[in-house]
């Protein structure tokens, strides 16, 4: 099973944090990081903008990404979010179980 890492962020914490609350409690992510507030630098729209932003890092297993995608669209306020999935090739092979256990613990919905 492939676990990834989904980056996303989130224009203030306490949509950061319900989203976290909603992945984990759906088993749709076995972590959810929610981090210090960052400012992004971004050309949207033909001007360059600079937004203060909560970065969100979701530990998930491949086969959830498309309920990740759809849970992240539904909660955010942007009319395009960042939502990135990359890969983890390697891990502690006991942190990368627990990752599918947290995961799996309910059947697929897909």
């Amino acid at each position: 099973m492939e676990s990834i890492l989904v980056i996303t962020n989130f224009p203030d914490r306490a949509s950061a944090l319900a989203l976290a609350q909603k992945l984990v409690d759906e088993r749709l992510a076995a972590c959810v990081n929610v981090l210090a507030d960052c400012t992004s630098v971004y050309r949207w729209q033909e001007k360059i903008e600079h937004a203060s932003e909560v970065p969100v890092f979701i530990k998930t297993l491949a086969q959830h990404y498309p309920r990740v995608e759809q849970a992240v669209k539904a909660m955010h306020p942007y009319e395009l979010p960042e939502i990135i999935a990359v890969p983890i090739s390697d891990g502690l092979p006991a942190y990368m179980q627990w990752i599918a256990a947290e995961t799996l613990a309910f059947p697929d919905k897909t």
